[in-house]
């Protein structure tokens, strides 16, 4: 019988629910402070990763959560930026 592959299980920073990590929107602080979106799920970097629930509404996504996650601060002219990107993303 051949043997299932386990699916890598990661959580919202934003709700804390657990679902597949092909579902979630990674958000990577590179080794340079720079905060961007990951679409590849592979850059280096720390990772913090959003639901698509949570993507949507504009209150959820805290900005003092998000740099906690990723240990790091993010600048007012980036966080813009990335707000802007994490909800032009398609769903």
């Amino acid at each position: 019988m051949p043997r299932r592959r386990r699916v890598p299980q990661r959580t919202c920073i934003c709700c804390g629910a657990k679902t597949d990590k092909r579902n979630l929107v990674r958000i990577v602080s590179d080794p340079d402070d720079k905060v961007v979106l990951d679409l590849t799920g592979k850059l280096n970097g720390r990772g913090a990763y959003v639901c698509d629930s949570c993507r949507g509404s504009t209150g959820r996504l805290r900005r003092g959560r998000l740099e906690r996650s990723l240990r790091t601060k993010i600048a007012e002219r980036d966080w813009n930026v990335l707000l802007a990107e994490i909800r032009s993303r398609p769903e």
